[in-house]
């Protein structure tokens, strides 16, 4: 159990840590105006986003589930699963965001995505005082 456990741990560390970078990039990306540039920002957040975020959500996943096995299913783990859950379409969203600025279809500013970049933010604090608190 304690192996599912660090890895999890790790493979969530991983995860967020692209959760947190890609939406910085993607306000750098809309301010850039020279094709160098957002060729680059392109380059940078596709190996992000499926080099590092994509296999850190999986493994995340992966592991969280087989530790499931060793405490149930209580509320808070429940709750917990359900804000792994909208993280996962938080992730989507990033790749959508993705194609679209592969495509040249952004429609978004530098402001709004600095707002987006928040977002992961929230849920890392909330899932983290579910786990330690573990308060229903």
């Amino acid at each position: 159990m304690l192996w599912y456990k660090s890895l999890h741990i790790i493979f969530m560390v991983t995860w967020f840590a692209g959760l947190f970078y890609l939406p910085r990039l993607f306000v750098y990306h809309v301010m850039s105006d020279d094709k160098i540039s957002i060729d680059r920002f392109q380059i940078m957040e596709r190996k992000l986003f499926w080099g590092i975020m994509t296999p850190g959500a999986i493994f995340t996943i992966l592991f969280g589930v087989l530790l499931i096995e060793f405490h149930g299913f209580p509320l808070w783990l429940q709750w917990k699963t359900l804000l792994v859950f909208l993280l996962v379409i938080y992730h989507i969203w990033c790749g959508v965001l993705i194609y679209k600025f592969k495509n040249n279809q952004n429609t978004h500013s530098h402001v709004w995505y600095r707002f987006f970049n928040e977002i992961p933010v929230v849920f890392l604090i909330l899932i983290i005082l579910l786990v330690v608190f573990k308060p229903i």
